[in-house]
């Protein structure tokens, strides 16, 4: 029987961050806007779908790797949800064993922080490629540059954005996407499932 999806359309993606970096709640976006999942899970009230567990779902924490599947295009994705807690730092190595790539999930308020660090390291160990997502930009005290020369200082590695903010804390309300050159508006209604898209402004291109 012929796979439906062959292996070089599948990517087993894993998501990893210090603790309240957001992580599963990004995840819960994920499965929302790929349509996997009808609504979106928060963990303050424990209804995510990756929180499965009854002491996750009563601390607000991943203690175990979770794994599901979302679709796009033409591809399946595998989305692993690590833990981002120190105490379970074993669990984040053995999965990184089996992947891809890594999302490293910053908060743009905490920036860089040591569990951060942590599996940083770990996905050098198995040189595991990875992208950085800097959360929570909406925060009072987000700074999208800062966290950037924050990974490039303590990681010693060159941070290409392929995406920047527009505005940040209060004044957050979009992106611009730097490869296809196109600002990016989400719509508040549809909790960001509608993109409204427009041409750079003036004041952004020129710098």
């Amino acid at each position: 029987m012929a796979r439906k999806y062959p292996l070089h359309k599948i990517r087993n993606i894993g998501l990893m961050a210090h603790i309240d970096a957001g992580k599963t709640t990004t995840t819960e976006r994920i499965l929302y806007y790929t349509g996997t999942s009808h609504r979106i899970g928060e963990v303050d009230t424990g209804n995510t779908v990756m929180d499965w567990m009854e002491l996750e779902q009563e601390r607000g924490i991943t203690i175990t790797s979770a794994a599901t599947q979302c679709f796009w295009k033409d591809c399946r994705i595998n989305v692993i949800d690590t833990p981002g807690h120190v105490d379970f730092t074993a669990e984040v190595e053995r999965c990184l064993r089996v992947l891809d790539g890594v999302v490293v999930i910053i908060c743009a308020v905490g920036k860089v922080q040591p569990q951060t660090e942590t599996v940083w390291r770990q996905a050098d160990k198995y040189h595991v490629p990875r992208l950085v997502f800097v959360n929570k930009m909406d925060r009072t005290g987000a700074d999208y540059f800062g966290s950037l020369e924050e990974i490039e200082r303590i990681f010693g590695c060159v941070a290409a954005p392929i995406a920047i903010p527009i505005g940040a804390e209060g004044e957050f309300s979009g992106i611009i996407d730097l490869v296809e050159e196109e600002s990016l508006f989400f719509d508040d209604m549809s909790f960001g499932a509608k993109v409204r898209r427009e041409p750079i402004a003036e004041e952004f291109s020129a710098s």
